[in-house]
């Protein structure tokens, strides 16, 4: 048995309705990054100099040295980007949501005082502007433990909202088993904020971007110019309103860094961006924490139930083992594939059952063929059909028939197991009774191979109807 861990399935072809208040089509969201101060520096206690987006592209860290121009790089963010981004916003009457490092909020009192007046929030970005990748568990628990607590103490207010950013494959799990942030933004997976679920906690995701983000002023071939980062984000902005447009809404982040797009060469691109979407209806400009309360009110965390890819192998064939008629060892063969979230659906598991049943020698196939019963015949008249049977006969009325067409379909069945070796096979909710009637006629003149290749085909059709009346 595997399993595989992550959601490729995510909501789909048919995201839900976020209801943005007002009927917004579109939720745009700015962060300000605040890591000025907290990035390594052997001030800080680190190993070694800061090498990550700054303007010194493919910088490298310098081992137990101060790197001037690296440090005044940063220090630009702090004391003059902050500031040209903080008229900017409050001039344009958007509030942001900071992601603040905790020991670089600790060493800018006045800033933070800024933010707090302009109604921003504050979440964290952790405890220092690291990486993470490395770290053990326990290790990296303890940083977001104090992280939260000297936010707590320069701020005034713990976080509700968190994203490490240069994150492990732990972190999310962690910020869940805390139990107190309204919400996490390590995740670039969707455009719209989700549930997981860890244990017995639910944690609400806010994905974050590194496509619409100035980050990109200070990677290889990312921008070069403010009109390359303006059109970006023109582009991203346009395709998602249409969406919104289209009944299927979205939210767009944005991502800034004081020492980046504070800049005079680039900020006004940003300000031009602004400029843009404030000229269009239904655009809602929130906080990170306010789409947190919008979704935790209108999209609260599912009930937890029972998901395929999370049972023991004997429930699960207790479960699904009838899916495929009297077949129990085709349920088995799923459980022990590798399943995960995607096999939660009707579909997902379908394909699952589905590819055991194809790999299965032909007289094993045989088998589940035989184990189907004749439409309308001996056992349904019994009344010895399996629940699923049933129901699946009366939908199409074979419940209902006059004693002519019971004499029909009872003549066909003998003639057609007669020349094939098995019953005849076809998904009834497909078709009514005329329907029914008329494909048995026809195939019952087919040859045996063919007629073998289209009763598996119809096997599957059955199986995933079954499924879709229990599963999502």
């Amino acid at each position: 048995m595997k399993r595989y861990p992550r959601d490729i399935q995510g909501y789909g072809a048919t995201p839900p309705d976020p209801k943005w208040p007002d009927g917004a089509r579109i939720a745009v969201q700015f962060v300000v990054n605040f890591e000025e101060g907290g990035e390594n520096n052997i001030l800080h206690g680190d190993a070694a100099s800061e090498a990550f987006l700054s303007e010194i592209v493919g910088a490298a860290a310098w081992p137990g040295q101060r790197h001037w121009n690296m440090e005044s790089i940063y220090e630009y963010g702090a004391r003059a980007g902050f500031w040209r981004l903080h008229r900017l916003f409050t001039g344009a009457g958007i509030p942001v949501s900071v992601y603040g490092v905790a020991t670089a909020l600790a060493r800018a009192p006045v800033q933070v005082a800024a933010m707090q007046d302009a109604g921003w929030e504050i979440a964290s970005h952790g405890l220092k502007w690291i990486e993470y990748k490395d770290y053990e568990a326990k290790d990296e628990r303890a940083d977001i433990d104090e992280a939260i607590r000297l936010h707590t103490e320069v701020v005034g207010a713990p976080p509700r909202g968190w994203y490490t950013g240069r994150c492990s494959v732990n972190t999310e799990r962690l910020i869940a088993q805390k139990g107190t942030l309204d919400y996490v933004s390590d995740s670039y997976a969707d455009d719209l904020p989700y549930w997981v679920r860890y244990g017995e906690q639910d944690q609400l995701v806010i994905p974050y971007t590194l496509d619409a983000n100035d980050m990109r002023f200070a990677t290889p071939q990312g921008f070069n110019s403010g009109d390359q980062f303006f059109a970006y984000l023109k582009d991203s902005f346009d395709a998602l309103y249409a969406e919104g447009a289209a009944g299927q809404a979205k939210m767009m982040s944005v991502g800034l860094h004081c020492r980046l797009v504070g800049r005079p060469g680039r900020v006004q691109a940003l300000k031009r961006f602004i400029e843009y979407i404030q000229g269009f209806e239904g655009v809602w400009t929130p906080r990170r924490i306010d789409i947190a309360e919008h979704w935790q009110k209108h999209h609260p965390a599912p009930a937890p139930w029972p998901r395929p890819s999370e049972m023991d192998r004997e429930t699960f064939v207790d479960t699904y083992g009838g899916i495929f008629e009297h077949s129990p060892w085709i349920a088995k063969g799923a459980h022990g594939l590798e399943l995960g979230p995607a096999h939660d659906t009707a579909i997902g598991l379908h394909n699952a059952l589905c590819r055991v049943f194809r790999s299965a020698p032909q007289d094993a196939r045989l088998e589940v063929l035989k184990a189907h019963p004749d439409l309308a015949g001996k056992l349904a008249a019994a009344k010895r059909l399996t629940a699923e049977s049933t129901n699946e006969q009366a939908s199409a009325g074979l419940d209902a028939l006059t004693d002519a067409e019971r004499e029909t379909f009872q003549r066909l069945n003998t003639a057609y197991v007669e020349k094939h070796g098995f019953p005849f096979i076809i998904a009834v909710r497909d078709h009514d009774k005329a329907g029914i009637m008329s494909a048995f006629q026809t195939r019952i003149e087919n040859d045996t191979g063919t007629e073998f290749a289209e009763a598996c085909k119809q096997v599957e059709r059955i199986a995933r109807y079954r499924l879709k009346d229990i599963l999502p």
